[in-house]
């Protein structure tokens, strides 16, 4: 990288001094530079290689680091789109971490060659415990990439033949009540319930190849129900909205692990859709299993949500007008008085 100069408090110029660079860091029709304005309230010239930067002081120094270290990601052989400044923007406001940092960790090949880093400091975390552990809980809000990594996870361990098979799992929590009214037999009554996972795999493998390793039932996706009396051998397995399974559930869930296998439990536990009374087996889980060597509990929050930036902003505003609430909800699921009694019974075969 060539030097910057900050011409004055209010102007700034960058020289990347290397069209491809540019090209890449700025975006088609500048795409990249659009979001950088927008977020960030400066104004961005350019001309050839060149950016000239202009407005309030601290704007333009946190723009100009910003784009320094989004050149670094470029020439390290990352591609950088609007959602990667949307993210890198995040990464840098919480003055913590670089993006270096963050790509420096390890990568996940998918189909196609195509390569999925992480996004955040957490995200790394995440991958690096499910590559040095054998079950991983990820928890945090929707859009933080818990189910999708785990899933990509999933399929580069298969391609890389440290498993046989992929199993993944989903609690149908309205099993009892209204699936009875859906047209079709129990597989179309329960396939909206799978679906979410059926289009994560689709995302990640070419549909062919997909749709031929479900029908030879090495990639199974199914209702947590059916995992019950199994014994899982060579296989990497996800439980996706776990806070929605109960404790026995949970329980179940967790014991059905064999040799040379993998669980990775992923769920949001401020999306409880259990009936009242009912205690969420994810809860439970980590409260109780957080010390156990070889499990390891990754949490997440909005800032690591990797969609769309207004969904950050939501969560942050459900999370101030429900806070009372979900510590209420909180306390009661973790109230010895409502425990069923697990030394009664057994869920193993």
């Amino acid at each position: 990288m060539r030097p910057r100069t900050i011409e004055s408090a209010a102007s700034a110029k960058i020289d990347l001094a290397d069209n491809d660079v540019a090209r890449n860091l700025f975006g088609e029709q500048n795409a990249n530079l659009k979001v950088i304005e927008r977020r960030l309230g400066v104004k961005i010239g350019q001309r050839g290689t060149e950016l000239h930067l202009s407005g309030p002081a601290d704007a333009l120094a946190f723009a100009t680091k910003l784009l320094e270290q989004l050149e670094g990601v470029v020439r390290a052989g990352h591609p950088v789109r609007g959602q990667e400044v949307e993210q890198a923007i995040k990464v840098l406001a919480r003055g913590t971490e670089t993006l270096k940092d963050i790509i420096s960790g390890p990568q996940l090949i998918r189909v196609g060659n195509r390569q999925i880093a992480p996004k955040s400091i957490n995200q790394k975390r995440y991958l690096e415990a499910m590559r040095t552990h054998d079950i991983v809980f990820g928890i945090g809000p929707a859009g933080t990439g818990k189910t999708y990594l785990a899933m990509a996870m999933a399929v580069a361990y298969f391609q890389e033949r440290q498993v046989k098979r992929i199993v993944l799992a989903r609690p149908a929590v309205e099993a009892g009540e209204k699936l009875g009214f859906l047209p079709g037999d129990l597989a179309e009554k329960v396939d909206p319930y799978l679906r979410p996972l059926y289009d994560a795999l689709d995302d990640l493998m070419d549909s062919d190849r997909s749709s031929q390793l479900l029908e030879q039932r090495v990639i199974e996706v199914a209702p947590l129900a059916f995992m019950r009396g199994r014994t899982l051998n060579d296989a990497f397995v996800i439980l996706d909205e776990a806070q929605n399974t109960t404790i026995e559930q949970m329980k179940m869930f967790l014991t059905r692990l064999g040799f040379h296998s993998k669980a990775v439990v992923t769920g949001d536990v401020t999306q409880i859709d259990l009936p009242p009374g009912k205690v969420s087996g994810l809860i439970h889980a980590r409260r109780i299993l957080q010390h156990i060597e070889g499990i390891e509990i990754s949490e997440f929050s909005e800032l690591d949500v990797v969609r769309h930036p207004l969904v950050q902003e939501v969560i942050r505003a459900y999370d101030r007008e429900l806070a009372p609430a979900a510590q209420e909800s909180s306390a009661s699921n973790e109230s010895p008085a409502v425990q069923p009694d697990l030394e009664s019974r057994s869920d193993t075969p």
